[in-house]
């Protein structure tokens, strides 16, 4: 029954059962990056929780993601809640520990801070990657009160590392009030384009993913998902809400139309169940999860199909 056992995310079996994974569910439950409303730690088991009715056959895209390849929860990574740089650098460290087993991570936050040790890790697999970062706020401050590690910084900070493709990074989703004009101006010196929600909503999803694509390309691509992308009205429960977001069914849509692209891992943030109703936002977050979890299994199935299927 999808009501009883324990919640691992959609009912995988645990990493320590398996063994090894293909790809790995991860939670960070870290906040202390935050500017606003904290809660944010409590968010992977959220989710999880919202995952039991999860099933092995995602229609949309035709595939078994639970089936083609193996996807295993491998619980949490421990951050030190008092101290940013201490948790960044376990973080980092976890990361590394289930990439050099070769899987992938569909990381759980946590607040947005986490993305920055996430693609540290990723980049030293994969080399510098390119970003598909679904948010209503850009990110890529230099600093928050004297502060360079917070959950407005992870991008500006992944750039100056090297960590990015400058050439194909992108945000969907950003609105709202700003500081300064200079926020946005400081942005696209980074490289970052932008699909605002009010883009998504006037141009539609299918010209919206064929101009994502067009930008990615073929390079190893690093999807960040943090949930107040969504309108309030589909994800109330976030620390940093903002009105006029995608609806769920947007950005549900644009991550499946993402299937020619290379997904070598990803993260959703910001479910702070504390101010959620009925699980609407965990729900919405759970779904989103298994879209990418699908996106990756899919490409797992075909690169294994073509190294089985080589003239010998």
């Amino acid at each position: 029954m999808h009501f009883t056992g324990p919640a691992t995310f959609g009912r995988v079996p645990r990493l320590d059962q398996v063994g090894t994974a293909d790809i790995a569910v991860v939670g960070v439950p870290f906040d202390a990056g935050v500017s606003y409303r904290p809660g944010a730690r409590f968010g992977a088991n959220a989710v999880r929780e919202a995952s039991r009715q999860l099933r092995p056959y995602n229609p949309a895209l035709d595939v078994y993601p639970f089936h083609y390849a193996q996807v295993a929860d491998a619980g949490d990574i421990t951050a030190n809640p008092h101290n940013i740089d201490e948790a960044v650098e376990s973080i980092e460290a976890g990361a590394d520990a289930l990439l050099s087993t070769g899987a992938q991570l569909m990381t759980l936050g946590g607040d947005h801070t986490i993305a920055l040790p996430l693609l540290r890790s990723v980049a030293r697999r994969h080399g510098p990657v390119a970003l598909l970062h679904f948010d209503a706020h850009l990110d890529t401050w230099d600093s928050h009160f004297g502060a360079q590690y917070t959950h407005g910084t992870p991008f500006r900070r992944a750039v100056e590392e090297g960590l990015l493709d400058t050439s194909a990074l992108s945000h969907v989703g950003t609105r709202g009030s700003l500081y300064c004009k200079e926020d946005l101006d400081e942005d696209t010196k980074l490289g970052f384009g932008i699909v605002t929600a009010a883009d998504v909503m006037r141009r539609g999803v299918d010209e919206v993913v064929e101009q994502l694509k067009e930008r990615i390309g073929t390079r190893p691509l690093y999807i960040s998902v943090d949930i107040d992308v969504l309108d309030p009205a589909h994800a109330p429960g976030t620390g940093t809400p903002e009105a006029g977001g995608l609806t769920s069914r947007e950005l549900l849509e644009i991550v499946r139309g993402l299937t020619d692209c290379y997904v070598v891992s990803a993260d959703l943030v910001e479910v702070a169940p504390a101010y959620d109703h009925a699980e609407i936002t965990s729900v919405a977050a759970s779904h989103t999860a298994y879209e990418l979890i699908t996106l990756m299994s899919r490409q797992i199935a075909f690169f294994r199909w073509v190294e089985e299927n080589k003239p010998s």
